[in-house]
């Protein structure tokens, strides 16, 4: 064949965009073979192009292509300004209120919403919560509880079919033609590649292997560039006694409203939600926590309210008495009383 050409090795990274290719892949592809002068200019185009930002050197005869961008003009150009995105938040069943930070926090279209909760600490309570009260946003919904293998494929998990069952009481979960009003997939993972765009997701939970805990921040990212305009509630496991999800700091770089469950008691059923970060509010939530209690076979939130460390054992559910420590009895060994 004639000798290489800039422009054939221009043409051939276009279809590796975003990936790294190798010297000996280029001259494969191009049909190159050893000893001939395109083998060599291969190299001199190779170094040309890293020149001119079309490669990016990796290491010893390996480049990444890099994807193009183009500029986005902010101002000078006609843009909408969108309103923030009409989500509604859980309620308290025996008032009918949103719980009652919602009225302060700012979600708006691309946000991304976190839960990170103990094991058995109401994560799907308010995940269900989150879905039926936005029924009306036809939502995606994906992750560990909700799907298993039948014998045909996949099906609804049994516990929350039973969940969904008793939500149809005051949720209806169905349109005029009998049709889902929300989408279910059996994801368990690789959750950037089935997020729809521009809709609610709702993904209950993301797991990731022991070692791999520090990745969340990359599929966070994902998930959040692969949601266009709409929003992702994602719930996430958090371990007894710890400030952050599974993750740390890498979950709260790309959580637009950071929401933390832990127990409130000895009651299981009883629940504390912190508001760990909120990037955008009307008031000062940020901090605050909430106490409520879960029944109705894990369906219904009541008796919402706000709550504040103890002032006598400061949050820590023991005091000193003597010389030793005893259980406080002025939060009933909560570590909180009510505000």
């Amino acid at each position: 064949m004639a000798e290489v050409t800039t422009q054939d090795v221009r043409e051939l990274l276009i279809q590796f965009r975003g990936q790294e290719i190798t010297l000996d892949k280029i001259r494969h592809e191009l049909q190159i073979e050893k000893g001939t002068k395109s083998f060599d200019a291969v190299r001199n185009i190779i170094f040309q192009l890293t020149e001119q930002r079309v490669l990016r050197y990796v290491s010893k005869q390996t480049y990444k292509v890099i994807t193009p961008v183009k500029p986005v003009q902010v101002f000078g150009v006609d843009r909408e300004r969108r309103p923030p995105f009409p989500i509604i938040f859980p309620r308290d069943f025996d008032t009918g209120r949103e719980v009652d930070f919602a009225e302060y926090v700012v979600i708006r279209e691309g946000d991304l919403i976190t839960i990170g909760g103990v094991k058995s600490k109401g994560k799907t309570t308010l995940m269900m919560g989150f879905l039926g009260e936005n029924i009306d946003k036809n939502p995606i919904v994906m992750g560990n509880e909700y799907t298993i293998i039948g014998e045909d494929g996949y099906e609804p998990n049994p516990r929350w079919l039973n969940r969904m069952d008793i939500m149809s009481e005051w949720i209806e979960w169905r349109d005029t033609k009998g049709n889902d009003r929300f989408t279910l997939l059996p994801v368990r993972d690789d959750y950037v590649e089935h997020v729809v765009k521009n809709r609610l997701n709702l993904i209950d939970w993301i797991n990731l292997e022991g070692s791999k805990l520090y990745d969340i921040g990359k599929v966070l990212e994902g998930i959040k560039h692969a949601e266009g305009r709409g929003v992702t509630i994602a719930a996430l496991q958090k371990g007894e006694n710890y400030n952050d999800p599974r993750g740390g700091q890498f979950v709260r770089d790309f959580s637009d409203l950071e929401l933390l469950l832990d127990g409130h008691g000895d009651n299981e059923d009883d629940i504390r939600l912190t508001i760990k970060g909120a990037k955008e509010k009307t008031a000062p939530i940020v901090g605050k926590s909430y106490a409520y209690t879960i029944v109705g076979g894990g369906t219904k939130i009541i008796n919402f309210r706000e709550v504040v460390k103890c002032s006598q054992c400061w949050g820590k559910k023991w005091k000193k008495s003597g010389n030793s420590n005893v259980p406080c009895d002025n939060c009933d060994r909560t570590g909180y009383v009510n505000k």
